[in-house]
This record gives C-alpha cells, structure tokens and sequence, in this order.
C-alpha cells in the first residue's frame, strides 16, 4: 500500500507506519530526508507571475496611448488651437466681455509687434556694424593711397590716416569728404571738396616728420636724424633715451632701423 504525504489524523493509519509522519500546521506529513516546504517557492513564482502580467498590461496601454498620436497632423492642431483662440472670443462676446476680448487681442498684438520690432532692431544693428566697417576699411585705404602719392613716409601712413578720420567721412556714393562741422571743405580752388590727395599734401607744413628728410638738410638735418651714426638696433637704452631728450621722439624714429 502507498503512503499518503500527508494526512488529517493518525488514525486512518497503520500503527507501523505512524512513527513515519510528523505533525505539521495541524496535519501530519510524510517525514522525508531533503524535504523544503514550497510555500516560499510558491508565492514567488506568484509575484513573478503578478508582475509579468502588470508590466504587460502597462505596455498595451503605452502602446494604445502612442497610437492614439500616429498620423496626427501638425499644421491641423495648430489650426484647432486658433480655431480654440476664436471660440474662445466667440464665447466672451456671446457673454457680453467685449473689453476682455479687446484687451486679448491687443496683448496679442503688442507680444507679436514687440517681437517684430526686436528682430528688426537686430538685423539693422548687425547691418550697421557690417557698414561701419566697410566704410572705415574704404576710408582708411583711400587715404593710405593719397598719403603715399604725396610722397610721405610708409611707416607714417597710420598716424596720417587717424588725422583723416577726424576730418573725412565718406559721401552717399563712397567717396571721402572732408567736412568741417556740417560744413564741407573746399581745395585751393574754393570749388572743388578737398581731396585726401591734397590734405595730404598740406601736412608737410604742419607735420614735416611725416615726410623723409631732404638730402643736405645740413647740420639741423643730420642732429635730427644721423647724429649718432648708428641704427635704432645698435643703440643702448641710454643712448635712446638721450637721443629722444635733445631731438624728440619723431626723429629717433627716422634713423635707420
């Protein structure tokens, strides 16, 4: 006869096999060598089960959810939120809010100038800086070119140019006008604007160091400019600085380098 696992009393049994059962949650069970209770085992399969089932149902909702979004169109929900926008001024007016209406509408429209107004503003301020500096780089190279045709020193050239800046301005038509205040200037013939050619000209007067120094300057000449008989290169920091004290700086820097 097989043995039952587990039974209700030890009455239903043999008294030589009695011995074999030990008492368990108010049953008896077989008594074996190994044996774990499955309850644990059993209700966490069930959790691993309860869980499988959870996630998988939030997954199909996920999936319901996305689809719900498929092949919308763009361009149609932004016409439904304006078509929104005037139901719900259609609303406001069918109750009589006439200033509330009013007032949206010209708050939408100030926030849509406003931003227009900003756009623009940028684009004129990047625009005016992009001209500044042409009209500069084309100032400054028109009269580079009239200082060279008068003959000045190269390395004057800078210094002749920021002179200029503070009486020339280009014309509507890119070309360099001298002005005094708002009032143009005119060349020797009183007809003609004066011409960087000739304001440049005039600087041998005002500023000669701008201008190589002529051949057989005699003794003046030769202080300002050859006393020491050496180059820049070749003088000390005591010969530069006693140099500059008796002839000034401008003739230190017309000897050779």
């Amino acid at each position: 006869m097989a043995l039952q696992f587990t039974v209700d009393s030890l009455e239903s049994l043999d008294e030589d096999v009695r011995d074999l059962y030990v008492e368990e949650n108010g049953k008896f069970r077989l008594n074996i060598d190994g044996y774990e209770d499955p309850t644990g085992l059993k209700t966490a399969l069930q959790k691993e089960r309860d869980a499988s089932k959870e996630a998988k149902r939030k997954l199909g909702e996920a999936d319901d959810f996305k689809a719900q979004f498929e092949g919308l169109d763009i361009d149609a929900l932004k016409a439904l939120a304006a078509k929104a926008s005037t139901d719900e001024e259609t609303r406001l007016l069918a109750e009589g809010k006439l200033d509330e209406v009013v007032t949206k509408r010209t708050e939408r429209l100030r926030t849509d100038l406003e931003r227009q107004v900003a756009d623009a503003n940028g684009r004129a301020e990047k625009a005016e800086t992009f001209a500044n500096r042409f009209r500069d780089k084309v100032l400054s190279d028109s009269i580079r070119a009239a200082a060279a045709k008068a003959g000045a020193l190269s390395e004057a050239a800078e210094d002749i140019i920021l002179r200029a800046k503070g009486a020339f301005k280009l014309d509507e038509n890119g070309e360099p006008v001298a002005y005094d205040g708002e009032e143009v200037i005119y060349g020797k013939d009183g007809k003609t604007p004066l011409s960087p050619l000739e304001w440049a000209e005039s600087l041998r007067e005002s500023a000669p160091h701008l201008w190589p120094r002529p051949q057989g300057a005699g003794q003046t000449g030769d202080k300002q400019g050859r006393s020491t008989g050496k180059k820049r290169s070749e003088m000390s920091a005591a010969e530069v600085a006693a140099f500059t004290n008796e002839h000034g700086r401008d003739a230190y820097l017309r000897l050779p380098k």
